[in-house]
């Protein structure tokens, strides 16, 4: 090889950087084994709030993955020039500044579709518990069940049964109608209130492939709360409670409310009132006014059935989101 065949031998191009995602709050495998074999790094650190914007700017991520746990507001977006992409895994985005940053470039995406059945099914959870007072069994049979067992049986002994009986769902979107679907499998009346008044049918499909549809009539929330036995919330978060003492003073007395929607949408003071006074027969509550720090008083309330905000953890429901998420951010950067 001549010395000038050296210096002019073609320099191979480099690969280009992998775009990198960076999910704060997990991502199920099959997504992230989505996202690899389409080429990107995905990176699953769970970062603090404080110190998110300088872990994104220091590995240069692109992409934000997160659930409920981590904000991503006005700030974090100002600080992190590179973000391209926010993904939300979940309906709700009010833990997310949309409008800003949209405004700035940046995409935001959700998974609207994939966790209604979860929520849905974790609302019943609920329902069961309440009526049947297994929440609080389950609290006395392991330290009482051996001493007072009889005592205990007959304390429990006044359940009520779901079938037959008036279920009003405030919010009327992809999980209302889920609910829906499972209460009218119980046997139960539907009521239901949205935006916009009118009639919406409700398809039921069995295993056999065989199908019904019924149609649900909506009204506003101030006529639902006097007739339902039963209510349910899946509004997005609100400025004030949708749920205060006047909604409460005008249910049906022995009413049982629940809530998997956003913490705030109920007064919880007002709740906790109810319940004292006897006009509450109980609550579930799935999401709280201070997360991820609930008020002890609701913790230690015998008459509350509580989870953790787990409406959309499931096995099921984190694969589904996992996916869905995958394939947007695909469809994003590779179009």
């Amino acid at each position: 090889m001549k010395p000038e065949d050296f210096f002019n031998k073609p320099t191979i191009p480099s690969k280009p950087e992998k775009i990198k995602i960076l999910a704060n709050d997990g991502l199920a495998e099959d997504g992230v084994a989505q996202l690899e074999k389409a080429g990107f790094e995905v990176i699953s650190t769970k970062v603090a709030q404080e110190q998110l914007a300088e872990y994104i700017n220091s590995k240069n991520i692109a992409v934000l993955l997160v659930r409920s746990a981590t904000t991503v507001d006005n700030t974090l977006i100002d600080s992190c020039k590179n973000l391209k992409l926010i993904g939300r895994g979940g309906v709700g985005l009010d833990n997310i500044a949309v409008e800003y940053a949209e405004s700035k470039g940046i995409k935001v995406i959700n998974t609207p579709h994939a966790a209604s059945d979860s929520v849905a099914e974790l609302v019943f959870a609920h329902l069961f518990s309440g009526v049947r007072k297994l929440f609080d069994a389950n609290r006395n049979m392991p330290l009482e069940g051996e001493s007072r067992f009889k005592e205990l049986k007959k304390s429990y002994s006044a359940g009520i049964e779901l079938r037959g009986k008036t279920l009003g769902i405030i919010g009327f979107g992809r999980i209302g109608r889920k609910v829906a679907k499972i209460a009218l499998g119980l046997g139960m009346k539907v009521i239901a209130s949205d935006k916009e008044e009118g009639e919406v049918n409700i398809t039921l499909e069995f295993y056999n492939h065989q199908s019904i549809a019924i149609p649900i009539k909506t009204e506003p929330v101030e006529e639902l709360i006097k007739h339902s036995d039963f209510i349910t919330l899946h509004v997005p978060a609100q400025t004030k409670p949708l749920i205060g003492k006047k909604e409460l003073d005008a249910m049906k007395p022995g009413v049982g409310i629940i809530n998997a929607a956003r913490g705030g949408v109920i007064d919880e003071v007002a709740l906790l009132d109810a319940i004292e006074d006897g006009k509450v027969a109980f609550s579930g509550l799935d999401t709280f006014e201070a997360e991820p720090r609930p008020a002890i008083k609701l913790l230690m309330n015998e008459k509350l059935s509580l989870s953790p905000h787990i409406g959309a953890s499931t096995l099921e429901a984190q694969q589904r989101i996992g996916l869905e998420l995958s394939q947007q951010i695909i469809l994003h950067f590779k179009k």
